[in-house]
């Protein structure tokens, strides 16, 4: 097929990628024992900052940003016993709208007494972005999951506004087929729902920290809301729920650093080792 356009009027070529992951626990150690990738997804060597018992990766995109017509799919499947950590390098940045939507479609699986900890960093949505977010987190019986979503909306430190474009995201939690957790919403840029008290009440940043697999003991609940007053704390068994409104990404940042770190102990039964890649 033959273009009358010239090659500079040529809308550049969508990125479609996917990543899959598996791990599985040997003896004392979990595994990355299964890597396959397609496209500008990856992740690089295993890391054990805490011993072989929690395998580390960082999930790395090249492109840095993610713009009209990409897709992303990550599939993470932790089997039983296992504990795997990921984390990304920086702030996703999604650029403005080409005419097409891009997608991320995150699906992370556990299996019995699975641990799995999905901690990236931010998302920017640049002026005129059309997103599409789903994530779906299936959970065996006895596995347990830490994860968090920062969602920026504009540029705030170079004077840009989220005024126009579209983020749709949905989030679904699922542990033994039981449905415990569906949050899905749109978000137009410039609109009213922006500077509702009921959604985002002006704010630029919204962040949500959840964790899943067991109950909420009332100390840890009023350890948590001491943390900062802008944390909201909702305790839901077998489901607690965190979230923050603000108009900065580094605070969002690293009050959900705080929050994992306070979590983790009681979740996860292991200490919070620091993130020095979010500290990079």
């Amino acid at each position: 097929m033959h273009s009358d356009l010239p090659a500079a009027a040529l809308p550049p070529a969508a990125w479609r990628a996917s990543l899959a992951l598996r791990y599985a626990r040997c003896g004392a150690a979990t595994r990355l024992v299964q890597r396959a990738h397609s496209g500008p997804l990856r992740v690089q060597k295993a890391l054990y900052p805490e011993g072989e018992a929690v395998c580390h990766n960082i999930v790395l995109h090249p492109p840095a940003g993610i713009a009209g017509g990409d897709e992303l799919h990550i599939d993470i499947d932790a089997e039983a016993a296992a504990h795997a950590l990921l984390t990304t390098p920086g702030a996703a940045k999604w650029y403005r709208a080409n005419g097409k939507p891009a997608w991320q479609r995150v699906h992370i699986q556990a299996g019995p007494d699975a641990r799995l900890e999905w901690l990236p960093q931010e998302m920017i949505f640049f002026d005129g972005t059309d997103a599409h977010l789903l994530q779906v987190v299936d959970l065996a019986p006895g596995a347990r999951y830490l994860g968090c979503d920062i969602l920026c909306f504009g540029r705030s430190a170079s004077g840009e506004r989220f005024a126009s474009g579209t983020v749709r995201q949905q989030l679904q939690v699922r542990q033994a087929g039981r449905l415990l957790w569906w949050d899905q919403g749109v978000l137009h840029g410039g609109s009213s729902a922006m500077h509702s008290p009921h959604i985002l009440g002006g704010a630029t940043v919204c962040a949500t920290f959840l964790a899943v697999g067991r109950a909420t003991e009332p100390a840890l609940i009023a350890q948590l809301r001491a943390l900062d007053p802008a944390l909201g704390v909702t305790a839901l068994k077998p489901l607690l729920v965190l979230r923050y409104l603000g108009h900065d990404a580094e605070q969002a940042r690293t009050l959900m650093s705080r929050a994992w770190q306070t979590l983790r102990p009681q979740w996860m039964e292991r200490p919070a080792t620091e993130l020095r890649i979010w500290n990079t």
